[in-house]
């Protein structure tokens, strides 16, 4: 699941020069302003950043579908309001950390899962924080 190798080939893709409309549409420019490399963008920390698949549904809610590809850095702190990787009695979960009564809690964005009280579970460990979910629209 988790590579020491960082030796990868990078691969540039291209960055158009305009940004799309989200409104209206408008005429689409042929130039390109740049190539990026994807994991220059989405990846601040590499050697503490590793990437989950997502199974169930949780998290959708927040936007976080069934198959989604998550990226997680460990070396963020977690706070009230991230989206997290937690093992909670040595089984590994995604939700939202927060506060509930004055006490964290791990909340499901799908109203048909329960939250976790860290006063419930023997173990709770954070393994990092969601910094950004990619999802197919096919």
């Amino acid at each position: 699941m988790l590579s020491s190798d960082l030796s990868l080939k990078k691969v540039k893709i291209p960055l158009l020069s305009d940004s799309i409309s989200a409104g209206f549409p408008s005429p689409a420019d042929d130039h390109t302003e740049e190539n990026i490399d994807l994991n220059e963008y989405l990846i601040s920390n590499p050697c503490s950043t590793f990437f989950l698949r997502v199974k169930g549904d949780s998290m959708i809610n927040s936007g976080i579908k069934d198959n989604d590809l998550i990226i997680v850095d460990k070396s963020l702190t977690a706070k009230p309001g991230n989206i997290i990787i937690a093992m909670i009695d040595g089984e590994f979960t995604i939700k939202r950390l927060c506060i509930k009564n004055n006490e964290l809690c791990l909340k499901a964005e799908n109203y048909n899962y329960p939250d976790f009280s860290f006063k419930n579970h023997i173990d709770i460990q954070i393994w990092g924080v969601v910094i950004y979910s990619i999802h197919s629209y096919l």
